[in-house]
């Protein structure tokens, strides 16, 4: 029996641009195009287990999360999702612009706006509420992989109201560049990735777009099916 398909709208980069480029070779995996890429050329020198510690995160391909992986109800097609984003993009929103930089988060490494913005954190929860229509309820294995008994007490709450615990003053916009990482590593590696980024000498980063991602089956990759551009308020 084939498996359900699972979607999730993200923020990722414009294909070919420096900053997918940066982020998709890292991971080695480029969902736009469903395609493995290359690690950088010394990558397996500076960090020769590299390919490990970007397991998982290379899974969903580079992005930021606005609405979180989701199943589809009953009565919910793929068709009217595409539908629903594309009108999503058509709503003028703020357009968020964020100066990002590489920092660890929990206890991975990513990359985070250096401060809050609330504009971004707006248009996180407008996805979480309109989109929440095409989330099936979780089930019960779907809500004890998200170890309800190490949340706290809101982030429950939005578990059961939302499906996921990290949304609205939960959320904490990033793009993921490497799984966890044991706590002697980190500093050294948020150095090298951050010596890498330098290299984009990026200092803004408007959040102009969402994407809709696809996973066909648990042990496939997520891929875009789909992006657009918000229209500007």
């Amino acid at each position: 029996m084939a498996e359900s398909p699972r979607y999730a709208i993200y923020y990722a980069p414009e294909s070919g641009s420096a900053l997918d480029r940066f982020g998709a070779h890292l991971l080695g995996y480029d969902a736009c195009r469903g395609e493995e890429l290359p690690f950088p050329d010394d990558m397996a020198l500076a960090e020769p287990d590299w390919r490990e510690l970007t397991h998982d995160p290379r899974k969903y391909g580079f992005h930021a999360t606005l609405k979180a992986p989701l199943s589809l109800p009953t009565g919910r097609s793929e068709a009217e999702l595409l539908a629903a984003c594309a009108t999503f993009a058509e709503t003028s929103h703020p357009i968020p612009i964020i100066t990002p930089v590489v920092n660890a988060i929990s206890d991975f490494i990513a990359i985070v706006p250096d401060g809050r913005s609330a504009e971004l954190e707006a248009l996180a929860a407008d996805c979480v509420r309109e989109f929440d229509c095409f989330r099936a309820p979780l089930t019960e294995e779907d809500r004890a992989r998200r170890n309800p008994s190490k949340l706290t007490p809101r982030q429950c709450d939005y578990l059961d109201r939302w499906g996921y615990p990290y949304v609205m003053e939960e959320f904490r916009f990033h793009m993921t560049l490497t799984g966890r990482l044991p706590t002697g590593r980190r500093e050294a590696i948020v150095a090298m990735l951050r010596e890498r980024f330098a290299v984009l000498k990026m200092t803004s980063l408007a959040i102009d777009c969402i994407a809709l991602f696809r996973q066909d089956g648990a042990s496939a990759r997520f891929r875009i099916i789909g992006r657009w551009p918000l229209r500007a308020r």
